[in-house]
């Protein structure tokens, strides 16, 4: 069997930075003093004229970025998910969401998975806060590849766009040359009709392993990565769920406020079915290895598998 290739979100991150950097003469980008575990240290490599470490202050990294949006440039700003979406929240809503203006948040370590750090770093919260600010478009890429893409549609959208990466290294699932990425539309992966498995961010990978085994117990999964949580693709959740039945959403982030509450949203206006929410409960994280977090905290396949058995009895 061949070994699967596993590659970090943040690194195709920084790989696209510099890729946009080449194309477009009118992009700066801006870190926190963690440009090299974000790998936008990348772009300054490439372009230091372009490239701002705003140190430990990213408030005011954001209230810059603002400014120089204004000018009709584009800044992507870049910190962990903690603190790009919590510690400048207030800064993200009212200098660059009430304006609207073209600053897009690379967000880095997010989740459970960024494992040693600890709960402080443990950002389960963001897709939640970032939904909340009008005309902000969320964004989970699944694997590497998917990534990239982002990072370049992020680039052409008009507005303020919140991209969460991931430290772990993650299987790459989209290597496929019918691969395409449109925000706001989600990715049938894999065809079946007893329950819809709808997952985003490293989460997919699972997803599509859980399906597998549900097979060889005579559970036929349908799977959707929804990469893009704001604006979610409702047509696409409304069809699968009309015709499977019932929906199980699973997500590195809260059971408050993410993927599980837009696809509940989403479907009880037009497509009410039985739903489980599977996510990180009422409670924080932990230090440890990622992947020994993500098993206690039950997003390992065998926890995940156990839940949708239950769940289609």
């Amino acid at each position: 069997m061949a070994e699967v290739k596993k590659i970090a979100t943040r690194d195709a991150y920084g790989k696209a930075l510099v890729e946009l950097g080449r194309d477009h003469d009118d992009l700066l980008v801006f870190d926190a003093d963690l440009a090299e575990a974000t790998r936008s240290g990348k772009f300054g490599e490439a372009y230091p004229e372009r490239f701002i470490d705003c140190g430990i202050a990213e408030a005011n990294m954001i209230g810059m970025a603002a400014g120089v949006a204004a000018t009709g440039r584009t800044v992507f700003a870049t910190s962990f998910a903690m603190f790009a979406s919590g510690r400048a929240f207030e800064q993200i809503r009212n200098s660059v969401g009430y304006p609207h203006l073209n600053v897009k948040i690379g967000a880095t370590h997010g989740g459970l998975s960024v494992g040693e750090d600890g709960a402080t770093h443990q950002c389960n919260e963001d897709f939640a806060v970032m939904s909340t600010i009008p005309g902000m478009t969320v964004i989970s890429p699944s694997d590497a590849i998917e990534a990239e893409a982002a990072v370049h549609a992020a680039y052409e959208i008009d507005g303020p766009v919140y991209m969460r990466f991931g430290r772990l290294p993650v299987p790459v699932i989209n290597d496929r040359p019918d691969y395409t990425f449109e925000v706001g539309k989600g990715i049938v992966l894999r065809e079946g009709t007893d329950v819809t498995l709808v997952a985003t961010g490293l989460m997919v990978g699972t997803v599509l392993e859980v399906a597998e085994e549900l097979a060889c117990v005579g559970i036929s999964a349908e799977v959707i990565n929804i990469h893009t949580i704001k604006p979610i693709d409702v047509d696409l959740l409304v069809a699968s769920a009309q015709k499977t039945g019932r929906v199980v959403t699973v997500e590195e982030h809260s059971v408050i406020g993410g993927l599980g509450s837009a696809v509940c949203k989403a479907l009880s206006e037009h497509a009410p079915v039985p739903v489980k929410v599977i996510g990180v409960e009422d409670t924080f994280g932990e230090s440890g290895p990622a992947l020994e977090v993500l098993a206690k905290y039950g997003f390992d396949k065998a926890s995940v598998l156990a839940k949708v058995q239950e769940f289609c009895r």
